[in-house]
């Protein structure tokens, strides 16, 4: 039996985490993929992508789904958003079972999803507070998984998920959903003045970089020549993020050296992670007892690591990308829910 309670026997179910910027699949073992898609600019190319990735995947009889992308602003709700995923998913998965996984924790079929959108939409982080709580029970603990777009901070007790609340509205009320993330944040979002060899500056308030360009130039992000998926379009290199930087000066490369994009870079990054601490902080206030786990997750763990250290020097710290590996853990909710699925 699965721990949704569904028998699972010689049924293989693969994964899918439908996100506004990246689509991720796995089968909760070996096999995980996730790739760029946006879905607020290439919507209608939705059900061809998932079909190539079901191709793609090893041999499966099932297929669940957990999202996030409802939100992207191709739609004009939320549960118009959720309604064409799982009509994309559908049609994608070539007659095979679909179960949606909701955020009480619930699994319905697309049918009786459709009659409860809302409990479908923004899903995601509740299936992998509830695989994190699994793996540390008994123990108390915080999952931190901090992504390209947005920061989930889930407290967990006994085993399970103990969230305040469970939609976006109210997770960004009490702090467990943070819409900060480090790739795709633009950098006007975090910081309004910054220092300039020594004399403040005002900056532009516009999208010149995004913190892509912070961790490119303080090396906590790989470079990607061939990916030009920036504020500007130009290629995904250090060289090319000391120049997006430079232009939340009003400035360019003749101006703004390497030193100077590190330095600032260093002062947004820390006005980042001082976001992230007050609302985890906040976070751990409302529970019984200090969290003795806490769990780290997504493609900016490197941020989620300081966080967590910040929050109590003294609580054990599980990295999913030391767990996983980088691949699977950069998947990390889509091979949460497979593993649930599969029984594993």
């Amino acid at each position: 039996m699965s721990p949704f309670g569904a028998s699972v026997d010689g049924i293989l179910t693969v994964a899918l985490d439908i996100g506004g910027a990246n689509l991720k699949l796995s089968d909760g073992q070996d096999y995980a993929h996730s790739c760029y898609f946006p879905l607020w600019k290439q919507y209608p190319d939705l059900p061809g992508t998932l079909r190539q990735l079901l191709d793609d995947a090893p041999e499966f009889d099932a297929v669940a789904v957990t999202m996030t992308g409802e939100l992207a602003d191709c739609f004009s709700t939320k549960q118009q958003g959720v309604c064409y995923i799982l009509e994309s998913v559908h049609q994608a998965a070539n007659h095979c079972p679909i179960s949606v996984y909701l955020t009480d924790g619930r699994l319905l079929s697309i049918e009786d999803a459709l009659s409860c959108p809302l409990l479908a939409a923004a899903s995601n982080w509740h299936v992998l507070a509830r695989f994190a709580a699994q793996a540390v029970a008994p123990s108390s603990g915080l999952l931190i998984d901090i992504g390209s777009t947005t920061c989930d901070i889930v407290p967990f007790l006994d085993g399970f998920p103990a969230p305040t609340a469970h939609d976006d509205v109210g997770r960004l009320i009490c702090g467990e959903l943070v819409y900060t993330g480090i790739t795709r944040t633009p950098v006007c979002a975090l910081v309004q003045t910054a220092d300039y060899r020594g004399q403040p500056c005002a900056l532009a308030k516009e999208l010149f970089a995004t913190t892509r360009d912070v961790y490119l130039s303080l090396g906590e992000l790989p470079e990607q020549p061939e990916d030009n998926a920036t504020a500007d379009g130009a290629p995904a290199t250090k060289l090319a993020s000391q120049n997006r930087l430079a232009r939340m000066f009003c400035a360019d490369t003749s101006s703004f050296t390497d030193r100077d994009a590190h330095a600032f870079s260093i002062n947004v990054a820390q006005i980042q992670q001082d976001e992230i601490f007050a609302a985890a902080n906040r976070v751990i206030q409302s529970l019984p007892t200090s969290p003795e786990t806490v769990v780290v997750s997504g493609s900016g763990e490197f941020l989620a690591q300081r966080v967590a250290k910040q929050l109590n020097p003294r609580a054990k710290i599980m990295s999913l990308t030391d767990t996983l590996g980088d691949t699977i853990s950069q998947c990390a909710t889509a091979y949460a829910l497979a593993r649930l699925m599969n029984g594993i």
